[in-house]
Protein backbone atom coordinates (compact mmCIF):
# COMPACT_ATOMS: atom_id res chain seq x y z
CA UNK A 1 0.00 0.00 0.00
CA UNK A 2 1.72 3.15 -0.85
CA UNK A 3 2.62 5.60 1.90
CA UNK A 4 0.54 9.27 2.24
CA UNK A 5 2.35 12.01 0.98
CA UNK A 6 3.40 14.76 3.08
CA UNK A 7 0.41 16.95 2.49
CA UNK A 8 -1.83 14.38 3.42
CA UNK A 9 -0.09 13.92 6.51
CA UNK A 10 0.34 17.61 7.57
CA UNK A 11 -3.70 18.33 6.44
CA UNK A 12 -5.72 15.39 6.30
CA UNK A 13 -8.99 16.86 6.31
CA UNK A 14 -9.30 20.89 4.77
CA UNK A 15 -11.79 23.50 3.71
CA UNK A 16 -10.78 23.92 0.52
CA UNK A 17 -7.67 23.26 -2.06
CA UNK A 18 -6.87 23.94 -5.47
CA UNK A 19 -4.38 22.05 -7.45
CA UNK A 20 -2.34 22.67 -11.07
CA UNK A 21 -0.09 20.45 -12.69
CA UNK A 22 2.14 20.83 -15.88
CA UNK A 23 4.09 18.90 -17.79
CA UNK A 24 7.69 19.95 -17.39
CA UNK A 25 10.60 17.89 -20.24
CA UNK A 26 13.14 17.51 -18.26
CA UNK A 27 13.30 13.99 -15.65
CA UNK A 28 12.03 14.90 -12.14
CA UNK A 29 15.96 14.78 -10.50
CA UNK A 30 16.79 18.03 -12.55
CA UNK A 31 12.50 19.47 -11.73
CA UNK A 32 13.13 19.02 -8.56
CA UNK A 33 16.36 20.99 -8.66
CA UNK A 34 14.09 23.82 -10.33
CA UNK A 35 11.29 23.72 -7.65
CA UNK A 36 13.71 23.94 -5.12
CA UNK A 37 15.95 26.92 -6.46
CA UNK A 38 12.71 28.73 -8.31
CA UNK A 39 12.47 32.37 -6.89
CA UNK A 40 8.59 32.61 -6.24
CA UNK A 41 8.99 36.84 -5.85
CA UNK A 42 10.05 36.66 -9.41
CA UNK A 43 6.26 35.45 -10.43
CA UNK A 44 4.83 39.04 -9.38
CA UNK A 45 7.49 41.01 -10.64
CA UNK A 46 7.07 39.10 -14.46
CA UNK A 47 3.18 38.59 -14.57
CA UNK A 48 0.89 40.86 -15.18
CA UNK A 49 -2.19 39.05 -13.78
CA UNK A 50 -0.37 38.31 -10.47
CA UNK A 51 0.75 41.71 -9.84
CA UNK A 52 -2.79 43.20 -10.53
CA UNK A 53 -4.20 40.24 -7.75
CA UNK A 54 -1.46 41.45 -5.83
CA UNK A 55 -2.43 44.87 -5.81
CA UNK A 56 -5.69 44.57 -5.56
CA UNK A 57 -5.20 43.14 -2.02
CA UNK A 58 -3.54 46.04 -1.31
CA UNK A 59 -5.64 48.27 -2.07
CA UNK A 60 -8.58 46.30 -0.34
CA UNK A 61 -6.66 46.11 2.92
CA UNK A 62 -5.97 49.79 3.01
CA UNK A 63 -9.57 50.54 2.34
CA UNK A 64 -10.84 48.24 4.78
CA UNK A 65 -8.24 49.69 7.21
CA UNK A 66 -9.39 53.44 6.33
CA UNK A 67 -13.21 52.82 6.48
CA UNK A 68 -12.04 51.07 10.48
CA UNK A 69 -10.37 54.14 11.37
CA UNK A 70 -7.10 52.30 11.40
CA UNK A 71 -3.50 53.04 10.02
CA UNK A 72 -2.90 50.19 7.46
CA UNK A 73 -0.05 47.48 8.19
CA UNK A 74 3.39 48.56 6.55
CA UNK A 75 4.28 45.20 5.03
CA UNK A 76 8.17 44.71 3.97
CA UNK A 77 7.54 41.83 0.82
CA UNK A 78 10.84 39.95 0.94
CA UNK A 79 13.23 40.68 -1.74
CA UNK A 80 13.23 36.79 -2.64
CA UNK A 81 11.61 33.71 -1.82
CA UNK A 82 13.27 30.20 -2.79
CA UNK A 83 12.01 26.57 -1.13
CA UNK A 84 15.83 26.18 -0.59
CA UNK A 85 16.01 28.86 1.61
CA UNK A 86 12.69 28.58 3.44
CA UNK A 87 13.65 27.92 7.27
CA UNK A 88 11.43 25.97 10.09
CA UNK A 89 10.51 29.01 12.35
CA UNK A 90 8.80 31.84 10.22
CA UNK A 91 5.58 33.24 8.29
CA UNK A 92 6.38 30.67 5.78
CA UNK A 93 8.13 27.41 6.77
CA UNK A 94 9.44 24.69 5.20
CA UNK A 95 7.17 21.20 6.40
CA UNK A 96 8.63 18.67 5.47
CA UNK A 97 10.47 17.13 1.89
CA UNK A 98 11.15 13.87 0.31
CA UNK A 99 13.36 14.23 -2.58
CA UNK A 100 12.72 14.32 -5.38
CA UNK A 101 9.28 13.25 -4.79
CA UNK A 102 7.65 15.59 -2.62
CA UNK A 103 8.21 19.21 -0.97
CA UNK A 104 5.63 20.78 1.60
CA UNK A 105 5.29 24.27 3.06
CA UNK A 106 2.73 26.30 4.86
CA UNK A 107 1.66 29.38 6.73
CA UNK A 108 -0.92 30.28 9.64
CA UNK A 109 -2.56 33.74 9.81
CA UNK A 110 -5.82 35.59 8.62
CA UNK A 111 -5.99 36.59 5.12
CA UNK A 112 -9.44 37.39 4.38
CA UNK A 113 -12.20 40.85 5.00
CA UNK A 114 -9.61 43.09 3.97
CA UNK A 115 -6.71 41.83 6.58
CA UNK A 116 -3.65 39.56 5.94
CA UNK A 117 -1.33 38.97 9.21
CA UNK A 118 0.54 35.53 8.99
CA UNK A 119 1.88 34.06 12.60
CA UNK A 120 5.62 33.43 13.17
CA UNK A 121 5.51 29.87 13.61
CA UNK A 122 7.80 26.24 14.31
CA UNK A 123 7.02 24.12 11.50
CA UNK A 124 6.75 20.93 14.21
CA UNK A 125 3.67 22.34 15.39
CA UNK A 126 2.05 23.24 12.00
CA UNK A 127 -0.19 19.66 12.55
CA UNK A 128 -1.76 20.80 16.08
CA UNK A 129 -1.70 24.48 15.94
CA UNK A 130 -5.52 24.98 17.26
CA UNK A 131 -5.93 29.20 17.93
CA UNK A 132 -9.24 30.21 16.70
CA UNK A 133 -10.00 32.79 14.29
CA UNK A 134 -7.00 32.11 12.15
CA UNK A 135 -6.46 29.61 9.10
CA UNK A 136 -3.58 27.11 7.88
CA UNK A 137 -2.01 26.73 4.64
CA UNK A 138 -0.20 23.53 3.49
CA UNK A 139 0.58 23.63 0.16
CA UNK A 140 3.37 20.91 -1.64
CA UNK A 141 4.94 20.65 -5.14
CA UNK A 142 5.30 16.68 -5.77
CA UNK A 143 6.83 15.55 -9.07
CA UNK A 144 6.05 12.13 -10.67
CA UNK A 145 7.87 10.62 -14.21
CA UNK A 146 5.83 11.38 -17.45
CA UNK A 147 7.42 8.85 -19.66
CA UNK A 148 11.14 9.12 -20.20
CA UNK A 149 12.10 12.05 -19.93
CA UNK A 150 9.61 14.16 -18.99
CA UNK A 151 7.81 15.11 -15.55
CA UNK A 152 4.18 15.59 -14.53
CA UNK A 153 4.55 18.78 -11.95
CA UNK A 154 1.87 19.49 -9.81
CA UNK A 155 1.14 21.94 -6.81
CA UNK A 156 -1.41 21.52 -4.64
CA UNK A 157 -2.70 24.50 -1.94
CA UNK A 158 -4.71 23.34 1.02
CA UNK A 159 -6.37 25.69 3.43
CA UNK A 160 -8.34 24.94 6.89
CA UNK A 161 -9.50 27.04 9.54
CA UNK A 162 -9.07 26.46 13.39
CA UNK A 163 -12.25 26.47 13.79
CA UNK A 164 -16.13 27.09 12.15
CA UNK A 165 -16.31 30.27 12.39
CA UNK A 166 -13.20 31.32 10.21
CA UNK A 167 -13.60 28.29 8.09
CA UNK A 168 -17.03 30.27 7.16
CA UNK A 169 -15.08 33.52 6.34
CA UNK A 170 -12.17 31.91 4.56
CA UNK A 171 -14.71 30.14 2.21
CA UNK A 172 -16.64 33.55 1.72
CA UNK A 173 -13.34 35.04 0.62
CA UNK A 174 -12.20 31.73 -1.16
CA UNK A 175 -14.95 31.21 -3.54
CA UNK A 176 -14.66 34.24 -5.79
CA UNK A 177 -10.59 34.30 -5.59
CA UNK A 178 -9.96 30.22 -6.43
CA UNK A 179 -9.63 31.36 -10.22
CA UNK A 180 -7.63 34.11 -9.95
CA UNK A 181 -4.90 31.86 -6.94
CA UNK A 182 -4.85 29.22 -9.66
CA UNK A 183 -3.38 31.54 -11.94
CA UNK A 184 -0.99 32.81 -9.64
CA UNK A 185 -0.11 29.06 -9.27
CA UNK A 186 0.30 28.25 -13.05
CA UNK A 187 2.28 30.86 -12.98
CA UNK A 188 4.51 29.35 -9.96
CA UNK A 189 4.56 26.18 -12.03
CA UNK A 190 5.63 28.24 -15.45
CA UNK A 191 8.64 30.02 -13.00
CA UNK A 192 9.53 26.21 -12.54
CA UNK A 193 10.13 25.09 -16.08
CA UNK A 194 12.22 28.45 -16.86
CA UNK A 195 14.63 27.24 -14.05
CA UNK A 196 14.80 23.99 -15.32
CA UNK A 197 15.36 25.84 -18.94
CA UNK A 198 18.17 28.37 -17.15
CA UNK A 199 20.02 25.26 -15.74
CA UNK A 200 20.26 23.58 -18.93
Amino acid sequence: MPEPMLIERLMPDYDATRIEHRVVPAVPEEVWRAVREADFVRTAEEQAAVRYLFGARSAAERLVSSVRGRRAPERQEPDSMRLADMPRHGEWVLLGENPPEEIAFGAIGRFWAGETRWLTLDADTFGTFAEPGLARIACNFSLRPYGLTQTLLSYEARTKGTDEASSAAFMRYWRPLAPFIGSVMRAQLRMVEREVASDG
